[in-house]
């Protein structure tokens, strides 16, 4: 018995132990929580246009600076994470992020609630720049992908759960009270992630100090697989955000006419985001990474694509086809980066850092161009846009199939391939 434990304790948690369920389980809500977050204001920017007066175009800084702050936060959060650990990092930033999000729903004019939105992507950090880490340390190697999509189904959900929770109670009490409802949401998040998520057993702490940092950041730059990836999470989410941001916009004017409430039950797309994520988690642990990621791909675009036409069930089956292929795309991407980066000798958490890095300053920049294409050219310059972006994405996607994987033995047959 005790050398099955000690066997355990080396190759990570194996599905169907309890160890394994408590990882899942927790990294799902912590997931919730970071996208319910995040993504909190998106559903109802036209009521914050509306209230504060501002343009579309602005009224989508309260997403971006968000993804900036926490984009930027991820560069120090990461390296912050390979010397402090992962699990005290995970807790501190749930816990500070529903703080500042009870704050936001206090903020007394725009400019006060633009500052507190910029903090509350520097509070939510910690999360994502440690998940996939934690989740390559502390599981069987023959499930990393399959978790790694569990863990971004968790994300898929909190977008939806943030998105369709603000939009129906500002519709019937205000945004204050929407975005109060969010922050009870990250509360209970932050609660179920403290009761169940295991301490780190197979974590080493990496050598602290500035040059260390700077080592490890170099060869996280070096590999041109790496770097591939990194553009992959920055152009496929800025697709995602600049679609969802003008949404709402789209949604409330002809021929549609929806409220807020109703316009927010378009996010109900999001499960399926979820169940793509964890399929493609799978197909990549049978197939082979290179070999799934295009077609993810070509399944968000032909989304894109549908989106255009005026009927509403159309559009929202459109939606749905978008948002799977997306999820699928991140559910792999991320996964792959932690992976690739152990089998090159790369800092894990530094690896995963750049990539989310990328993935946030890819919303933030494109969430933004969003409201002017909104402006300037309707839906059709949004859609315009996102694939534009998801073209890039399937460049970089072959450009992997041609970059061979890393390691021998081993490490390719777990998983960098």
């Amino acid at each position: 018995m005790t050398a099955v434990l000690d066997a355990n304790a080396v190759e990570g948690h194996l599905p169907g132990t309890a160890g394994y369920r408590r990882v899942v389980v927790a990294l799902f809500a912590a997931g919730v929580a970071t996208f319910a977050l995040v993504y909190s204001t998106q559903a109802i920017l036209p009521e914050l246009a509306a209230q504060f007066g501002v343009s579309t175009a602005e009224s989508t800084l309260s997403v971006s600076l968000t993804t900036l702050g926490l984009g930027v936060a991820l560069l120090v959060a990461g390296p912050l994470s390979d010397v402090a650990g992962r699990t005290r990092l995970i807790h501190l930033s749930l816990t500070a992020s529903a703080v500042v999000a009870v704050a936001c729903a206090l903020a007394p004019g725009w400019p006060a609630l633009m500052v507190l939105r910029l903090l509350q992507g520097v509070t939510l950090a910690g999360l994502p720049a440690v998940a996939t880490a934690y989740l390559r340390e502390e599981l069987h190697p023959s499930t990393h992908a399959r978790a790694a999509g569990l863990y971004v189904g968790g994300t898929a959900l909190g977008g939806m759960a943030g998105r369709l929770l603000t939009g129906g109670v500002a519709q019937a009490a205000g945004w204050r009270w929407a975005l109060a409802a969010a922050a009870v949401l990250g509360l209970l998040c932050a609660l179920t992630v403290r009761l169940l998520l295991p301490d780190s057993r197979r974590f080493v702490a990496a050598p602290p100090g500035v040059r260390a940092l700077l080592r490890g950041s170099l060869r996280a730059l070096s590999d041109r697989g790496l770097l591939a990836l990194y553009g992959i999470g920055g152009c496929s989410m800025g697709a995602l955000v600049a679609v969802f941001n003008a949404l709402g916009f789209r949604l409330a004017g002809a021929p549609f006419d929806l409220g807020v409430g109703a316009a927010g039950l378009v996010f109900l797309v999001y499960p399926v985001g979820s169940v793509s994520s964890v399929v493609f988690g799978r197909l990549a642990d049978a197939r082979g990474r290179r070999s799934v990621t295009p077609l993810a791909c070509l399944l968000a675009v032909a989304g894109a694509l549908v989106t255009l036409s005026s009927s509403l069930p159309v559009v929202v089956a459109g939606l749905a086809l978008f948002t799977a292929g997306f999820f699928a795309v991140h559910g792999v991407a991320s996964g792959w980066v932690p992976a690739r980066a152990y089998a090159g000798g790369v800092s894990t958490g530094q690896a995963a850092s750049l990539y989310l890095f990328t993935y946030y300053l890819g919303s933030s920049v494109f969430g933004s161009l969003a409201g002017r294409a909104w402006t300037d050219a309707g839906w059709p310059g949004v859609v315009a846009l996102a694939v534009l972006l998801l073209a890039a994405t399937g460049a970089l996607t072959l450009l992997l199939r041609r970059t061979p994987a890393l390691g021998e033995g081993h490490s390719r047959r777990r998983g960098e391939r």
